[in-house]
């Protein structure tokens, strides 16, 4: 407890963009998330005022870092789940727990509940050899392969289309999974929140649009999505965060295909998907996070106009002009664009940043917010 302000203290692990928006979110609540942070410089380290440096990995770090703390949460899944367990045995109260989360950080444990929860899910397997590859694949190539534990952002994901091919990744000594190529029509996201009280809150269901692993645009809500689609897509993210136990906001990453929808992956912490929450809803994602860890009531989820649509902001390649004139011609051309920088350096491909625009027109929208990333990108 802050005996300054008599109000609770989140302590965050991960010093990255979600930690620093969680801050943000932080402030109107009263309060100034703890940050354990690799580094200084990071995201969150910028703008938080009580950032202890130590890595996610070191045990003695997490017992430190958790002194004084009423409540643990994440900005990433990277956390070994061993480490979790022993601060949770030693009272430490983390949200979400180790029994939840290790389902966000082991994909292979992940399809084993899913499936045994009757969750759909693609088709998929174990495999430790090429030849168990070659045998799931059955000759249908390609299969998707995936790293069971640390992929994200496209990497530990691979397209495998020969025995080849097996053969060369299973030699990197990474443990697998593989799962079927789903036919899918686009990626959609269902995001919820519950709070330890069991209350939970859903926002609309948006779609995203992926390019080379990395999600680019995020669309809320998702155009053309039938209300009984949306409604099960919500269901079934409400109804796994409560199987699994989750405290705090659940991304179901989900394929839509011409049969339904498919679970594709879960993420147990503000997700990339939420991020048109700020400005588009009425709480967002960031602020619902802490609501729940706290086990604060919900806020609301309603949308703040008719069509919201979020654009990652990618880093560029070096040259142009500034990212400060950047923003002053941003602003003089479309000043209802909403522009979050993380104080990341910059690199190819790498998120920076993201923008929001809101508004009645979908096409308008979502044409402005692609103009606007691509501008501050690429200052071209």
């Amino acid at each position: 407890m802050d005996t300054r302000t008599g109000l609770p203290v989140v302590g965050m692990v991960g010093g990255g963009q979600l930690a620093r928006m969680t801050h943000q979110a932080a402030i109107s609540l009263g309060q100034s998330l703890r940050v354990l942070s690799e580094k200084p410089d990071d995201s969150a380290a910028l703008v938080a005022a009580d950032v202890p440096i130590g890595t996610h990995t070191d045990l003695a770090a997490l017992r430190e870092f958790a002194k004084g703390c009423d409540a643990v949460t994440f900005d990433h899944e990277h956390v070994p789940t061993e480490h979790i367990e022993a601060l949770e045995a030693e009272g430490v109260k983390i949200f979400p727990g180790s029994k939840a989360l290790v389902f966000a950080q082991d994909k292979g444990m992940m399809r084993e509940r899913l499936a045994s929860l009757g969750a759909p899910v693609p088709r998929w397997a174990r495999v430790a050899t090429g030849e168990e590859i070659e045998t799931f694949a059955g000759g249908s190539w390609p299969v998707v392969a995936k790293a069971t534990r640390g992929g994200y952002d496209g990497r530990g994901v691979w397209m495998v289309g020969s025995r080849e091919a097996a053969d060369d990744l299973v030699s990197t000594g990474i443990s697998l999974i593989v799962e079927e190529k789903v036919p899918l029509r686009r990626e959609l996201a269902a995001l919820v929140a519950r709070s330890p009280f069991g209350q939970v809150a859903a926002y609309p269901v948006v779609e995203t649009v992926q390019r080379d692993g990395i999600c680019v645009e995020v669309i809320a809500p998702a155009p053309d999505l039938s209300d009984e689609r949306a409604l099960e897509a919500q269901q079934l993210a409400i109804d796994l965060a409560t199987s699994l136990g989750v405290v705090g906001l659940l991304a179901v990453e989900l394929f839509e295909t011409d049969a339904g929808i498919v679970v594709n992956e879960l993420a147990m912490r503000p997700h990339n998907s939420g991020h048109w929450t700020i400005e588009g809803a009425r709480t967002s994602q960031f602020e619902q996070h802490l609501r729940a860890v706290l086990d604060y009531p919900m806020g609301s989820t309603a949308l703040a106009a008719p069509f919201v649509v979020m654009a990652n902001v990618l880093g560029g390649e070096p040259g142009g002009i500034s990212i400060d004139e950047r923003l002053h011609h941003l602003f003089a051309t479309d000043p209802g664009a909403r522009v979050h920088l993380y104080g990341k350096q910059v690199r190819p491909g790498r998120k920076i940043g993201h923008v929001t625009v809101l508004g009645d027109d979908l096409l308008q929208v979502r044409a402005r917010a692609v103009r606007a990333a691509k501008w501050l990108q690429e200052g071209v």
